[in-house]
């Protein structure tokens, strides 16, 4: 096995693909500056945001086949994201419900994952889920 290091395991970068890409790139445009990502590339078609090592890319998908996405089959169910604390989940909450991004599982927010679990579960417009995590107290 090679060496693990500090490194080791740790999400390089994450690929999403939408077939309404301007749509798209406002949603992720905004939320991850909002968690401290930067733009980082960008080219026709596609996009990408950097934090650290790790970067997350939009780019437009072929819609030939006519399957929309949906987190219940086999595939990506959710990206989850570190909030700096309660209150950050809170502000999110309210900046999600501002831009009128659905919130999911509202009967049971911010507690949908469990007692110990203070979190907002949002959706993008292709409907994948973004959950927001606060650090447990």
């Amino acid at each position: 096995m090679g060496r693990v290091d500090g490194r080791t395991g740790r999400l390089h970068h994450l690929e999403l693909y939408t077939t309404e890409f301007d749509r798209s790139k406002r949603f992720w445009g905004w939320l991850l500056p909002e968690l401290g990502y930067e733009p980082y590339q960008e080219w026709d078609g596609g996009t990408s945001w950097k934090r650290g090592e790790t970067y997350l890319v939009l780019a437009h998908a072929d819609a030939s086949d006519g399957v929309p996405f949906d987190r219940r089959r086999p595939g990506l169910n959710h990206v989850a994201f570190h909030a700096a604390s309660r209150d950050h989940v809170d502000e999110m909450t309210r900046k999600f419900r501002e831009r009128g991004v659905p919130i999911l599982y509202e009967d049971q927010h911010p507690y949908a994952g469990g007692d110990d679990h203070y979190a907002v579960y949002a959706e993008d417009p292709d409907g994948i889920k973004v959950e927001l995590v606060a650090p447990q107290a």
